[in-house]
């Protein structure tokens, strides 16, 4: 076979096939004639004639994102980094627009975040930009959707993912946070000191009353055990008198014994002799009567005292008063 028909068959080939050109998913395709745009061409297989049409270049219509670190100041003079994330796309509709008439859309996309930025920040104090960073976000979204929509461009959504301040701002920052956080903590441990002690108190109060209460019934316990001794004793012919004065040297001995008893104890009772318990009997019987005798004279010195005499009721001294009366 003739090599020239060989080479023109093979050159042939290769122009057919370049013909043919495949676009993927997401994806357009600008296609030129001769330097003029033609077409845009979409996912699949296309075709194109060799050597007069060319692609021009591929534009992605899949979401990207563009991360954006500004730094800036607040109103009261804080020095932040932030950083805005952008979520944009191609309009499909406007490839054209897209391809065309902007040669590098990151840095258009960068400019604007700036410009929003840093006009929005220098309004709010540093408190503010962490609360309101939702309200930033919107803002440059707005600004870019107003901008970018001429140039084919949609901007899906915008974030603020960080925001930085200086290190020594932000140790500043923790330090009031730790302080505020003492100061709670330390309000509920006075008031839980508060609590025990008004608890203690009220335990105590109840637990002299209970005390109180069980001395005021134990001392009712022995009244009433010493009145039934005494009726016990009367009954077998000894007065009242005696009766006392043997319960008193009864208890005195009892108070010995449980004395004796504790081995450890160094107490020493006086008077402790053999007579000792003797001498009080009868000192006491003494005491008991003499006190019978100045009482019986009390009372009838009273009465006399007391009685009124016939010529003026409500007086005693109807004889002192009388002579000042007849003068």
């Amino acid at each position: 076979m003739n090599p020239i028909l060989i080479i023109f068959l093979v050159v042939a080939f290769f122009i057919f096939m370049s013909s043919f050109f495949t676009v993927k998913q997401q994806t357009s395709v600008i296609i030129e004639r001769f330097g003029k745009f033609l077409s845009v061409r979409n996912s699949g297989l296309q075709l194109k004639i060799p050597v007069m049409d060319r692609i021009a270049g591929r534009v992605n219509l899949k979401i990207q994102q563009l991360d954006v670190i500004i730094e800036t100041k607040t109103r009261d003079n804080v020095f932040i980094k932030m950083k805005v994330s952008v979520q944009f796309k191609v309009i499909q509709e406007k490839v054209y627009e897209a391809f065309y008439k902007l040669e590098y859309p990151h840095d258009q996309i960068t400019s604007y975040v700036f410009d929003v930025v840093r006009a929005e920040v220098p309004k709010l104090k540093l408190d503010d930009v962490f609360e309101r960073k939702d309200d930033i976000a919107v803002a440059v979204k707005r600004e870019l959707n107003e901008a970018m929509s001429t140039y084919g461009y949609d901007i899906i959504n915008t974030l603020v993912t960080d925001i930085d301040p200086d290190i020594q701002v932000k140790n500043a920052m923790n330090r009031i946070n730790a302080a505020d956080r003492e100061k709670t903590a330390a309000e509920f441990e006075a008031e839980s000191s508060r609590i025990r002690i008004v608890a203690k108190a009220k335990a105590e109060a109840e637990s002299k009353r209970l005390q109180g209460q069980g001395i005021a019934d134990q001392r009712r316990e022995i009244a009433r055990g010493l009145v039934e001794s005494v009726e016990v004793l009367n009954n077998v012919g000894i007065n009242s008198q005696e009766a006392s004065a043997l319960i008193v040297v009864t208890q005195h001995y009892d108070t010995l014994q449980a004395i004796g008893a504790d081995a450890n104890s160094n107490l020493i009772l006086l008077p402790n002799s053999p007579q000792a318990g003797s001498d009080m009997l009868n000192n006491m019987v003494a005491s008991f009567t003499a006190s019978n005798q100045v009482g019986e004279m009390m009372k009838k010195h009273n009465k006399k005292v007391e009685k009124p005499k016939p010529n003026h009721p409500q007086s005693g001294y109807e004889d002192d008063i009388q002579p000042d009366v007849q003068s």
